[in-house]
């Protein structure tokens, strides 16, 4: 298992104003997508089609609402297609950031930009703060993507006993004699126990990162808004949630969750996480502009041609997961977790929209399924 760093380790890039006036900005790359640490500063590359202007703004802490610096994208310099890049020379891991788009405000035509909202990066690889109060912020970090794979147990799947498990749940009571009670190392201390059941893999309910107060409900007794519990209502879908990290300030959680994976592999068992590809914590139009509705809105939902949500999710949006950009975002996303995790399979939940076309229809040969299938 990896040795844990010491909390001092974990700090959030410090925005003196001497970095502040020391910052250049060039034009960055369209590929890849997402954020990217470079050895001399960051590369963020994000995609909107419609949008008409792009900003990017980087926050000293996580409960600062109004960033210590913000870029706007030059149309001309810093867009390759529907890409807009930049390189901030001067930045490093450890910086909190979000981005604001402007565009067209037409619900009728699926467009909802908002120039006033900051936006999470879709393809940020943490997050810290909360969803609920619009503190949450993209964190970058550099994603370990050349750490050494520690070993797999690649078990016969007609040798595997599967035990599924939430997180928290799993630990969170005090009868489960853990020290870090409801968290991914809490989870580590109950392998012991999980591998004398005789099981050969530990699925674990939804980690990505999701919007656990998004739920849109209220208690019946005392009328306050009730939590996702279970995680099924995701956001980032390239980062282990906050929630369950005994620390997250910057990126301990990430690091915590990959020792969980390296404990468990350890063990002799395997991991399967319990993804879901089939909407998001945005809901429909009542929803907020987390992320995806705020950028790419009518290219990752399914719309009909008055802009209304199609709803086969149940949850208030679907995603339009054979459109060929969302496509390329999903599988990006599991490769991530395969390469960079090392996680061994996953479970799709809802997995029959991911065999929809963009219209709503079930097809056939889903490109996306057959993607997946056989992907090497």
């Amino acid at each position: 298992m990896m040795t844990t760093s010491s909390q001092t380790e974990y700090q959030p890039f410090d925005l003196t104003e001497e970095v502040l006036a020391s910052l250049v900005v060039t034009p960055g790359s369209a590929y890849p997508l997402g954020p990217a640490l470079r050895l001399d500063g960051i590369r963020f590359s994000v995609v909107s089609r419609f949008a008409t202007r792009v900003w990017v703004g980087i926050f000293r802490d996580v409960q600062d609402l109004e960033p210590a610096w913000e870029f706007e994208y030059d149309n001309a310099k810093h867009r390759t297609g529907d890409v807009w890049s930049i390189h901030v020379g001067g930045l490093a891991q450890g910086v909190y950031y979000k981005y604001r788009m402007d565009g067209p405000y037409d619900p009728s035509a699926g467009h909802y930009f908002d120039a006033s909202i900051y936006l999470l990066d879709p393809r940020a690889k943490a997050f810290v703060g909360n969803v609920y109060d619009d503190t949450i912020k993209s964190v970058l970090i550099l994603d370990g993507a050349d750490r050494p794979c520690d070993t797999r147990p690649r078990i016969p799947m007609n040798e595997t006993i599967i035990y599924e498990a939430h997180v928290g749940g799993l630990t969170q009571d005090s009868s489960s004699g853990v020290a870090n009670p409801g968290t991914y190392r809490g989870l580590i201390e109950k392998l012991p126990y999980l591998k004398s059941l005789g099981i050969t893999a530990i699925e674990v309910l939804p980690i990505q990162e999701l919007g656990e107060t998004r739920l849109g409900r209220c208690s019946v007794k005392g009328g306050g808004e009730l939590i996702n519990y279970w995680g099924y209502s995701s956001i980032g879908f390239f980062a282990p949630t906050a929630r369950y990290g005994c620390s997250a300030h910057t990126w301990e959680h990430v690091d915590e969750f990959r020792e969980m994976v390296e404990a468990v592999h350890d063990e002799g068992m395997e991991i399967i996480l319990d993804v879901v590809f089939n909407h998001t914590s945005e809901g429909d139009q009542r929803g907020p502009n987390l992320c995806f509705r705020g950028m790419v809105n009518t290219i990752f939902y399914l719309m009909d041609d008055e802009g209304n949500y199609l709803n086969y999710s149940g949850c208030g949006n679907t995603v339009n997961c054979n459109h060929p950009l969302v496509r390329d975002f999903i599988l990006d996303s599991l490769r991530y977790w395969v390469s960079v995790f090392h996680i061994d399979g996953f479970r799709f939940d809802l997995a029959s929209i991911l065999g929809r076309d963009q219209n709503g229809e079930v097809i056939e040969n889903p490109p996306l399924v057959e993607r997946i299938a056989e992907d090497p």
